[in-house]
C-alpha cells in the first residue's frame, strides 16, 4: 500500500479528489493538521463522491508526529524547488508521497531537513505549479505502475 500525505491542505475539493483517488487505488490518506476546512465540508464530501467508506484515512497533528509513527518509512516530498524528477525514483510498497498546502507548499524547514527526499514533477519554466489533486494522481500512478498495479484491474 502506498501512502498519500497532505500537509495542511487548504482546499476541500482538492482533498476530496485525492481521497477519491486513494479509495480507488487502495492508497492510505494521511491529513496533517491544521486543515483549511472542516472534514464535514459539503464540497469535500461531494468531491470524494460515495467512496468515503472505502477510504483508509488517518489524521496527524504535525508532520513530526507522522514521522514518529513510521520511523523506518521512505518519504518522498513533492516540491517545485526539488531538482530530482519523481520519475527517477524506484517506488516500493509502503512509500509515503508527501504534498504541501496549495498556497505555500511544504515549507522551507521541512524541505531543508529532508532535502534528499524531495522530488518534482517537471513543468515548463516560469509556471508555478500543477493542481494538488492532479499532482498526487500523477505520482501515485507512477508508483503503482512500477509495482504492477497491485490488487487493481
Amino acid at each position: 500500500m502506498f501512502h498519500i500525505v497532505l500537509v495542511e491542505p487548504e482546499i476541500p475539493q482538492n482533498t476530496g479528489n485525492i481521497a477519491r483517488t486513494c479509495a480507488v487505488t487502495g492508497a492510505k490518506l494521511h491529513l496533517v493538521r491544521p486543515l483549511g476546512f472542516s472534514v464535514e465540508d459539503k464540497q469535500l464530501k461531494r468531491a470524494g463522491l460515495d467512496y468515503w467508506h472505502e477510504l483508509d484515512i488517518t489524521y496527524h497533528d504535525s508532520f513530526a508526529e507522522l514521522e514518529a509513527v513510521y520511523p523506518a518509512a521512505r518519504f518522498f516530498l513533492l516540491s517545485t524547488h526539488a531538482t530530482r524528477s519523481y520519475a527517477e525514483v524506484e517506488y516500493r510498497d509502503g512509500d509515503f508521497l508527501v504534498f504541501g498546502k496549495e498556497t505555500a507548499g511544504l515549507g522551507q524547514e521541512l524541505l531543508s531537513r529532508r532535502s534528499g527526499d524531495a522530488v518534482r514533477i517537471p513543468m515548463r519554466e516560469g509556471l508555478r505549479s500543477l493542481n494538488l489533486s492532479n499532482s498526487a494522481a500523477i505520482v501515485l500512478y507512477e508508483a503503482l505502475r512500477q509495482n504492477g498495479f497491485p490488487q487493481m484491474r
